[in-house]
């Protein structure tokens, strides 16, 4: 009996060393966890160019925060635009599995999935406070998500420019007619409409922008905003800057991840990838306002700038070209109509708030 006695005190306390040696204290020493589930090495590819501020460092930071919430559990390394692959087929190997992640804007891939442009920007759509609305709560993320399904990717929003700024110019635009023939570099549907206006829509790389604007392969081109714009030396290649950017008016940027790359991550790792890209959607907005604050008033201390306003016929009949263009896109598109009339819908709803909360609080002298 005292033997059996013995026995049971002996492994009773020999458990409890193990339970003491196994606990809290033990699970914040570097490396544990890491070591205590599979390890996932992935690749993300982006459209910006190596170092780019903002835009490539808000997708290097997302990877550095998912990296530290897992505890080394998802290990992703960035790649800049031309580092991996073109910066422009991004999409494609987020698609067909050649890396894991991207980061991007869906307008880039507007030959391929038209109606995605939407989850991107839209002339004369809505601001970056809509976007967001729009795709956390009134069913825009989960509609992106339906578009992307054949093509095998997860989108998520990861960042927002803001509103741009119109673009730079070799020369005045007094009215539409300036617009003829006038070769531009600009993107997704604002490119369309300005076909429609008489332009010459190019698409053209980030790191390929001053080049083309300085040697006049270009007579114009829109980029983000004060601070990029200047960063990038547009302002020594043209000194015609204007205002709005009625072609984005808040362009929202996306991860995209691979569908099979993300059905393998348990729940948990899900969930960080989800809220850190949360969390990077917020910080990098902030960051660019509060950059093209700066930047906006060292621009217009710089001789010779011209930073103007577009004739209000200009943006009148960009407008109504832009109505146009998107009832023509529908038109030809069942997917386009789809996610037009859906955005619409939402639009027309976040206007009537806007025209008694921010716009009537902004129109008060």
């Amino acid at each position: 009996m005292l033997k059996s006695v013995f026995t049971r005190s002996l492994l009773v306390s020999l458990l409890a060393v193990f339970l003491t040696a196994c606990g809290p204290e033990d699970n914040n020493e570097p490396g544990l966890m890491a070591g205590s589930g599979k390890t996932y090495r992935w690749k993300m590819v982006t459209t910006w160019p190596p170092g780019f501020p903002v835009l490539q460092e808000g997708a290097e930071r997302f990877a550095a925060n998912v990296k530290a919430m897992s505890n080394g559990r998802i290990d992703i390394k960035v790649y800049a635009g031309g580092e991996l692959i073109p910066a422009l087929q991004t999409f494609d190997a987020v698609s067909q599995g050649t890396v894991e992640m991207g980061h991007g804007s869906a307008y880039y891939w507007a030959g391929k999935v038209p109606e995605a442009q939407f989850f991107s920007t839209v002339p004369f759509g809505m601001t970056p406070r809509g976007m967001n609305a729009w795709l956390y709560h009134g069913g825009g993320l989960e509609l992106w998500r339906e578009v992307y399904e054949p093509f095998h990717v997860v989108p998520f929003p990861l960042g927002n420019t803001g509103v741009q700024m119109g673009g730079w110019f070799n020369k005045e635009i007094n009215s539409v007619a300036d617009l003829q023939g006038l070769k531009m570099r600009i993107p997704g549907l604002g490119g369309k409409v300005f076909a429609k206006a008489g332009g010459n829509p190019v698409l053209l790389a980030g790191g390929e922008v001053y080049t083309a604007l300085e040697r006049n392969t270009i007579d114009a081109t829109e980029w983000i905003g004060p601070y990029h714009d200047q960063r990038l030396g547009l302002y020594r290649a043209a000194k015609h800057y204007y205002y709005p950017g009625w072609h984005e008016p808040g362009t929202v940027l996306e991860l995209t991840v691979n569908k099979r790359a993300w059905d393998s991550l348990p729940a948990d790792l899900q969930a960080i990838v989800t809220h850190a890209a949360e969390s990077e959607n917020l910080l990098m907005l902030s960051e660019m306002e509060q950059k093209n604050l700066a930047a906006l008033k060292e621009l217009k201390a710089r001789p010779g700038i011209e930073i103007q306003r577009f004739p209000d016929d200009v943006l009148s009949k960009l407008k109504t070209l832009t109505h146009e263009t998107l009832t023509e896109e529908a038109a030809a598109n069942p997917k386009f109509k789809r996610v037009y009339e859906a955005y619409q819908d939402f639009r027309s709803q976040d206007d009537a708030w806007t025209a008694i909360s921010e716009k009537a609080y902004l129109a008060v002298d």
